[in-house]
């Protein structure tokens, strides 16, 4: 269910600070469009944090309504540090919603009997298959191949986003020995290449907001074998892809988006605050020239 390329839509801002919804709308459909497997709302690139729960609510009902029209995977974020609330969160999701991609509990720290313990309980409750969100640089909480692989047996764990800040021994391991009907997916940008090469089955890419047709293009040549058209892709979007984190995510991406006519404006909700000019004009030369 996670092949192929899903984008975790940003959360554009009108002038006077409100959500535009219309704005997420013409981009689902575009990214959809382009040929994405899929739509990822209220992730990281989301501002997920940043939003009431009367926003967010909007946002999936946005994004539900696109996915139902196009016959695609909606997998809506679901953060939380505790194992109660997070599974009320899951509970409390609306219809429409595919799957659910879940962090690893951040800060605490509770260890790997910690983190299969809570999965273990989500996974009992949850309507909706679990995405497990692996991204230790964020969490605090290293995760390695043998504790994904145990829940990964479990038929309500569908997969895992790894982004673990490159291609580590617990990706090549994991990969090496996938759970039936477990998938992973790269959440790393720059890394999706290579992590496809292993045997991936596509990526959760912020960066796929633009160019997305060449991301899709890229997981169809490494699942097809070709190699050499794969290797090329790759290189050229690694730099796109870096050129968009230049800045924290997604200012940059908002700022891209925005000078394109995509989105009213390029505003974030502090304590970000909106990419410098250079980033952006950088980012935006990288998109239109991604070989240069």
């Amino acid at each position: 269910m996670l092949r192929g390329i899903h984008v975790p839509l940003v959360t554009p801002f009108t002038s006077a600070g409100e959500v535009a919804l219309d704005a997420i709308e013409k981009l689902a459909h575009q990214v959809l469009d382009d040929s994405a497997a899929g739509l990822v709302a209220l992730g990281t690139t989301g501002e997920v944090a940043a939003l009431d729960p009367d926003e967010r609510a909007g946002v999936i009902e946005v994004c539900a309504r696109v996915c139902a029209q196009r016959r695609a995977l909606l997998t809506v974020g679901v953060t939380g540090n505790d194992t109660h609330s997070t599974a009320q969160a899951l509970r409390s999701l609306p219809e429409g919603v595919g799957a659910a991609l879940v962090t690893v509990p951040y800060f605490l720290r509770p260890g790997e009997r910690g983190v299969i313990a809570h999965f273990e309980a989500l996974a009992e409750e949850t309507p909706v298959p679990l995405v497990i969100y692996h991204i230790p640089y964020r969490t605090g909480q290293a995760v390695g191949a043998a504790t994904l692989r145990r829940l990964g047996a479990h038929p309500m764990v569908a997969g895992v986003k790894y982004a673990a800040g490159g291609i580590d021994q617990d990706a090549v391991d994991l990969l090496a020995d996938l759970p039936d009907g477990f998938e992973v997916v790269g959440g790393d940008d720059a890394f999706i290449s290579p992590l496809l090469a292993l045997g991936a089955a596509g990526g959760i890419l912020a960066s796929a907001h633009l160019r997305t047709r060449e991301f899709v293009e890229l997981a169809d040549a490494w699942q097809a074998g070709d190699a050499g058209r794969a290797r090329e892709l790759g290189h050229r979007l690694a730099r796109l892809s870096a050129a968009l984190f230049a800045a924290p995510n997604p200012t940059v991406i908002k700022g891209v988006l925005h000078a394109q006519g995509l989105i009213p404006t390029p505003d974030v909700r502090l304590p970000l605050v909106p990419a410098g000019t250079e980033a952006v004009s950088q980012a935006r030369l990288v998109a239109v020239h991604p070989g240069q």
